[in-house]
């Protein structure tokens, strides 16, 4: 008869479900080493995931309006660009010592030129777009206004006016009178609307003929008007008295 194999290793016994409630009550340092990886990998892939549903999803807009976008970001790309050589000129002439007293003065002059325009207490002029609105119904609102004031300024806009009277500015605001009139400023606006805008003619009638924008949206069947876009040199002599301010002061 063969002799048992004492030597031989006897298998593992089975973990029962007391070892196991063991290691979930005290769990040992690998295995808080691989539960730390698992939430670290986790909060990644979350954070990713948050951060790809947040971006702004163009797979549903048109190609015209892709191209458009296109558009607006290089105008305004190009802008920036030449604000930022212009300073770099001026901060080199006033760092050459050669008559920086002049060019100080000439730069707070232009300074104060292009905030005159753009707090709308000086007229201006230079290329831009006369847009009608034709408006029989009365059925243009005042949000539907303010999204084209805004359409415009995003689209370059320097200075815009309404119906020639009314200069837009950052104070300005939009509402609806108790016979449901426009109002601008508290002003009311008569039919046809008139925006007088100075910038980029292309970008700003691109601007304005934006799917969903101010053309699509009077044209269509809600408003039943009509909206006409003529590229030219503008001369906005609307202004606006400079109001003191109460509570800001120079910091």
């Amino acid at each position: 008869m063969p002799e048992p194999r004492d030597s031989e290793t006897p298998p593992p016994a089975p973990i029962g479900w007391r070892e196991l409630l063991r290691d979930f009550v005290k769990p040992g340092r690998a295995q808080v080493i691989f539960a730390a990886i698992l939430l670290v990998c986790g909060l990644g892939v979350a954070m990713q995931v948050r951060s790809q549903n947040s971006e702004t999803d163009y797979s549903t807009l048109r190609r015209a309006d892709l191209v458009q976008l296109l558009d607006d970001l290089t105008g305004q790309s190009r802008t920036l660009e030449a604000e930022i050589a212009d300073l770099e000129a001026t901060q080199r002439r006033l760092q050459s010592g050669v008559d920086s007293e002049r060019v100080a003065r000439e730069e707070a002059q232009r300074r104060l030129d292009v905030l005159a325009i753009l707090g709308g207490t000086a007229p201006a002029e230079g290329p831009g777009v006369r847009i009608t609105i034709n408006d029989p119904q009365r059925k243009v609102t005042a949000e539907l206004l303010l999204n084209t004031v805004e359409e415009m300024r995003d689209a370059g806009a320097e200075v815009i006016a309404i119906n020639g009277t009314v200069r837009v500015i950052a104070a300005t605001w939009f509402g609806a009178g108790a016979d449901g009139a426009l109002l601008v400023n508290g002003e009311p606006i008569g039919r046809p609307i008139t925006l007088e805008v100075i910038g980029e003619s292309h970008a700003l009638t691109e601007a304005a003929r934006f799917s969903g924008g101010l053309v699509s949206e009077v044209e269509g069947s809600r408003i039943g008007g009509t909206v006409s876009i003529v590229s030219d040199q503008v001369r906005i002599t609307a202004v606006v008295a400079p109001v003191p301010s109460r509570f800001a002061k120079p910091a």
